[in-house]
């Protein structure tokens, strides 16, 4: 009980409640926020780290999925096969990566850091790549919208392959990368069944990777209890006050935090290019600036490509959420945006 009433349990439950918020507001995977936080307050190693996460995504994905569940939103036939292709890799995927340490605790925590820092640049990416599809189907009317579309077994399956692999080596993917890959896939499926599809095909995506980072790693509970208290008031609070925020800057802002995290992290590893003896933060802090200077004015640019003004609706937080306008004139001029 006295492992729980320290000053490193405290900065846990709080680092949990911040990225609960933000999952809430967002409504993205909370991995890609909370497995970096927690491996930057130096609560544990990568592997400890990567199990807590991956254990209490496994709690609260659970209630979220419930819930669309009762409401009808996921499709369950899509939600089948990415499973199939997800959960053996989620539980193959940390046995692949001890197998590669050759059973050095060192080498797990630097390939692990290694892995989380690629995972979080792909993150970025893919959530970038996210909002770019959002306004071309916006700008070009959305596709007829299709509830149940002719299922690709195989592309769908290797999703979830690909999904699984990542999670279950860096919790990282379940909401980024399977999420664009569905798009993609099948551009016809509202937004709701999107979300819906991405939650029930993530219970057991999650637990399986749970499991056997579990069985290898052991489970901190020191970690896991504060992570699991913050998070959950976190993410609800995050839920009511969503309307209310402005939501395009927060998201805006995730793509900057996932690409400093990530190249932190590849620096923390000792990644090659940047050198093993010592870290870079003034490189990071230089590439935080130079993204919060670029990012508006290169989605500026992309907007005015599909005949919008560099600054206006749709707002990013109204492509996100599948609102904005197609047909008609643009809106009046955001300051969120």
């Amino acid at each position: 009980m006295s492992d729980l009433l320290t000053m490193t349990a405290l900065s846990i439950l709080v680092a949990g409640f911040l990225v609960g918020v933000v999952v809430g507001l967002t409504g993205m995977g909370g991995g890609a926020l909370m497995t970096p936080a927690l491996i930057f307050l130096g609560v544990g190693d990568a592997a400890t780290v990567v199990t807590a996460d991956l254990t209490a995504a496994a709690i609260y994905k659970t209630g979220g999925a419930v819930v669309h569940s009762r409401e009808g939103s996921p499709n369950f036939t899509l939600a089948k096969w990415l499973i199939i292709g997800s959960v053996p890799m989620a539980l193959l995927g940390p046995w692949l990566v001890h197998a590669a340490a050759g059973g050095d605790p060192e080498t797990l925590d630097t390939i692990l850091k290694e892995c989380i820092g690629w995972a979080l640049l792909l993150a970025a990416s893919t959530y970038a790549l996210r909002l770019y599809i959002n306004l071309r189907r916006v700008r070009g009317g959305h596709p007829d919208a299709d509830p149940n579309p002719p299922i690709r077994p195989i592309p769908t399956l290797l999703v979830g392959a690909l999904g699984g692999l990542l999670v279950g080596i860096t919790s990282v993917g379940s909401g980024s990368v399977i999420m664009i890959a569905l798009l993609m896939l099948y551009p016809g499926l509202a937004a709701v069944k999107l979300v819906g599809t991405d939650l029930v095909q993530a219970v057991p995506l999650v637990f399986a990777a749970a499991v056997s980072n579990i069985a290898l790693n052991g489970l901190d509970w020191a970690i896991l209890i504060p992570l699991v208290i913050g998070s959950t008031p976190g993410s609800i609070l995050g839920s009511k006050i969503a309307p209310r925020v402005p939501q395009s800057v927060i998201r805006r802002g995730i793509v900057i935090v996932l690409t400093m995290s990530g190249v932190a992290l590849l620096d923390k590893a000792g990644w090659g290019p940047l050198g093993k003896d010592e870290t870079h933060p003034g490189l990071i802090a230089a590439i935080g600036l130079a993204m919060l200077v670029l990012v508006p004015i290169v989605w500026g640019l992309i907007r005015k490509t599909q005949g919008l003004p560099m600054f206006g609706s749709p707002t990013v937080a109204e492509l996100e959420s599948g609102l904005g306008t197609s047909d008609r004139a643009p809106r009046r001029v955001d300051a969120q945006e």
